[in-house]
């Protein structure tokens, strides 16, 4: 499942910095989340970090990217390969650090 931000958002600038994804973005009047980037922080963290710090409570599970854990992960490989490559380095299935450690 992917996550998106509801228009009860106050574009208190919290979420953005907390997604390892860079799935969160201004939009034209609040916040978004791009569901291809979301991750629900599957690999990163135990629990979706954006819905942690959000102060209003605005960022439930999008009705319409409804996503088992085990395809989040494998978002999260691609996504992580992909950001490795542009890098320059490392190894494509390689696990980092943070997903090490929180499975």
């Amino acid at each position: 499942m992917a996550l998106m931000i509801t228009d009860e958002c106050i574009n208190c600038d919290v979420c953005e910095p907390e997604c390892p994804n860079d799935a969160i973005y201004m939009g034209v009047e609040i916040y978004e989340i791009d569901p291809h980037k979301c991750t629900e922080c599957v690999g990163h963290f135990d629990e979706p970090q954006c819905v942690q710090v959000c102060p209003v409570a605005c960022i439930p599970t999008h009705p319409q990217h409804v996503e088992t854990r085990e395809t989040l992960w494998q978002k999260f490989e691609r996504l992580t390969a992909a950001k490795q490559a542009a890098q320059g380095g490392g190894a494509a299935g390689s696990v980092p650090p943070a997903a090490a450690s929180a499975s």
